[in-house]
């Protein structure tokens, strides 16, 4: 789920205008993304917000095409569809001054699926929950700790910032299978983001790595290793005068090659997915969004197609 607390631009507003602007300082967007693997498109990650601020999501996305990231599986024509459900929920909090947040996300998860193993046509499907996300972040430049009147005055330019995501295996796992909802392994991701509020743009970049421990009960009694995952995402969002904004987003990552008892796998080479975001306000708290976002180029395994809708209650 990611919380994005857009401060009204002050040259939008009249003095005549002051309680329309109390109530969409109360606005803000977040949504939950059901995210696969090292592939996540999330914008708005390193937002500048007010402390002591609150956020609860539930969305739906909706999941269609391959998903299978290890190639060296004797699986051919894989198609799912997953009916993923997910709740969240944002702290934000003052950390050495600066605006931290806390996020957790909880998907469950209902999948479909037909493929071929071994040349022989195979169907079946899959419902439970997935792994927790939890991301700890804070902003080491650019956004202080800052309460709701104190955030009212500050206008956001460049912020640098710094997140760890932590994959617990919660989900559902069954060792003698090849398609699961659970990875069985914890993963975290170290990550590095830049945002630069414009007018009526919002500009970021983030570069990460995840890494990932490793699954002693692949296939019943084999060792899984996977060597890191080497990320870059970057947005653009335009901000309308009743703070709907639509975006354009985009995702490169590199490596992952896996390694079962010892042999080399595959691996999940220069890899790219491109999306799209629209989010409209409901009312001075709640607020939905839209995302859209497909494989633009694949070398390996990962070709699908997502999307997602959220609702999102924010209150301090």
């Amino acid at each position: 789920m990611r919380l994005n607390y857009i401060q009204p631009n002050k040259r939008s507003f009249s003095p005549n205008s002051l309680l329309k602007q109390k109530l969409l300082l109360l606005i803000a967007f977040c949504s939950i993304f059901i995210s696969v693997k090292a592939q996540d498109l999330d914008p708005r990650l390193y937002a500048n917000l007010p402390k002591k601020m609150n956020a609860a999501a539930i969305g739906y996305g909706l999941m269609t095409g391959n998903v299978v990231t290890d190639p060296s599986l004797p699986i051919q024509d894989f198609n799912i569809t997953s009916h993923n459900i997910g709740i969240g929920y944002v702290r934000t909090f003052g950390l050495l001054n600066k605006l931290a947040r806390l996020q957790v996300n909880l998907p469950y998860v209902i999948m479909d699926g037909n493929l071929k193993i071994n040349g022989q046509d195979t169907s079946g499907s899959r419902s439970g929950f997935g792994d927790t996300r939890v991301r700890l972040g804070i902003n080491l430049l650019g956004s202080p700790a800052l309460d709701k009147k104190e955030f009212r005055k500050y206008q956001q330019e460049t912020i640098l910032g710094f997140s760890i995501i932590t994959s617990i295996p919660t989900g559902l796992y069954y060792s003698d299978k090849r398609i699961n909802i659970g990875s069985h392994r914890w993963a975290f991701k170290p990550e590095l983001g830049i945002s630069h509020r414009f007018k009526h743009v919002y500009a970021e970049a983030y570069a990460g790595v995840w890494l990932y421990t490793n699954n002693a009960e692949y296939m019943t009694n084999k060792l899984l290793v996977q060597q890191p995952v080497f990320s870059f995402q970057g947005h653009a969002s335009y901000y309308f005068k009743n703070q709907m904004w639509v975006g354009v987003d985009a995702n490169w990552f590199n490596g992952g090659e896996t390694i079962v008892n010892g042999k080399t796998s595959g691996d999940l080479n220069d890899n790219w997915r491109m999306g799209g975001t629209w989010s409209v306000p409901i009312t001075r708290s709640q607020s939905i969004k839209l995302q859209l976002n497909a494989g633009a180029f694949k070398n390996t395994g990962l070709n699908y197609n997502v999307y997602s809708l959220t609702y999102q209650y924010v209150f301090f």
